[in-house]
């Protein structure tokens, strides 16, 4: 049996990365949403660098990239032809991640009334409009966790059962897949009543929690991977020379990211902020302190706190004095070595995208877990059949 390859609808697509990780597994996106043109400009220039073909119903930015605007009116009509047209003969999936400032635990709080906190609701307001066969939302561990933005969670959860919608969710953490990096995040999952049918699946509502396999593209789970003698703090030593411990996961630190992209000769190993004032108070801060809410020093040999790169929080490299560059954040983001921003956007935007993404090791085993459910279901269907 051939394997299927279902069209995605991507919104709040970002640079890509979450993008990306679906269309290296076998997923083939097919319309792009981004209202920040920046972003958009990334993206496009990222997917022309790595040879990926236009998607079929192309860049939606600005304008007509604007969530709330297509729950409404023409543009939503738009997309819900485009959607009922993409269907005809494929399998349709949504996925997105909200801004997710409003639900951040370091953010503002204002949760759903704040701007970005709106635009969940738009989105699953999207969904029960347009009815993908499945859709993927992602968002920061506050809005699960959280006791005053969990009944929202809730709320939203409601909204899609009722729109016909089997649930399944989990907190994922990015160092699962063998991202380096320490980043929790809120995965929900919804596949339609009527897809399960056609798929052999039983309507009943816990069966997709059941069978779902989310575990099987775990390479550390999170009950051992933070019990490793992970290296602490040490003096920090410029241009310093330390042995890897035998006795960690290699694959999970920041060094070994660094080599395997080689981030020194990577088009944006350049791109880092290169302040006038402050270079002392570089050199003071110890290899792997990362106790304080900014100005946080990596250790070479351990794993990245999250990649959070705005609102003051600056991440300094492990033996160089001065921040970590671009091309050292794509590494953390466990990006492939020949992703590539563009030269001519802000670094500013650059840090923000990046920070903003899905790490693509964990984007490409969620694709993969999605896809083996799928193929799998459709093979016990076809045996029974």
């Amino acid at each position: 049996m051939n394997t299927i390859r279902p069209c995605i609808f991507s919104f709040f697509a970002g640079a890509g990365f979450l993008d990306l990780g679906f269309e290296t597994s076998n997923f083939k996106i097919v319309y792009v949403n981004e209202i920040f043109s920046a972003f958009m400009e990334a993206y496009r220039y990222s997917r022309e660098k790595l040879n990926l073909p236009l998607p079929e119903y192309g860049y939606h930015e600005g304008e007509t990239a604007d969530v709330s605007k297509l729950v409404e009116g023409s543009l939503a009509k738009n997309l819900l032809d485009i959607v009922q047209d993409c269907r005809q003969n494929n399998i349709v999936g949504f996925i997105g991640g909200p801004p997710c400032p409003d639900f951040s635990v370091g953010g503002k709080n204002r949760g759903y009334l704040g701007d970005n906190g709106k635009l969940s609701s738009a989105y699953i307001e999207l969904i029960c409009q347009n009815l993908p066969d499945f859709f993927l939302f992602e968002n920061v561990k506050g809005l699960w966790k959280t006791k005053k933005h969990r009944q929202f969670f809730e709320s939203l959860k409601i909204k899609l059962q009722t729109a016909g919608y089997i649930l399944t969710e989990r907190l994922i953490n990015a160092i699962e897949y063998g991202v380096p990096q320490d980043r929790e995040r809120i995965i929900l999952l919804g596949f339609r009543k009527s897809y399960l049918h056609d798929l052999g699946i039983s309507n009943n509502k816990d069966i997709l929690a059941l069978d779902f396999p989310w575990n099987n593209k775990i390479l550390y789970s999170q009950d051992k991977v933070f019990t490793y003698p992970w290296s602490q703090c040490e003096p920090f030593r410029e241009n310093s020379t330390i042995s890897c411990p035998e006795d960690i996961p290699q694959e999970l630190t920041v060094e070994y990211w660094f080599r395997n992209n080689k981030v020194l000769s990577h088009p944006n190993s350049e791109h880092y902020f290169r302040p006038r004032a402050g270079m002392t108070k570089f050199a003071s801060i110890a290899e792997g302190d990362d106790s304080k809410k900014s100005f946080k020093r990596l250790h070479r040999w351990r794993y990245s706190p999250t990649a959070c790169y705005g609102n003051n929080e600056v991440h300094l490299h492990p033996y160089k004095i001065r921040r970590i560059s671009v091309a050292e954040a794509l590494a953390i983001q466990a990006l492939p070595a020949n992703f590539v921003l563009p030269d001519n956007m802000s670094l500013t935007n650059m840090f923000k995208t990046i920070g903003n993404g899905v790490p693509y090791l964990a984007s490409k085993a969620l694709a993969e877990s999605i896809l083996d459910f799928i193929n799998i279901n459709i093979k016990v269907r076809l045996n029974h059949g």
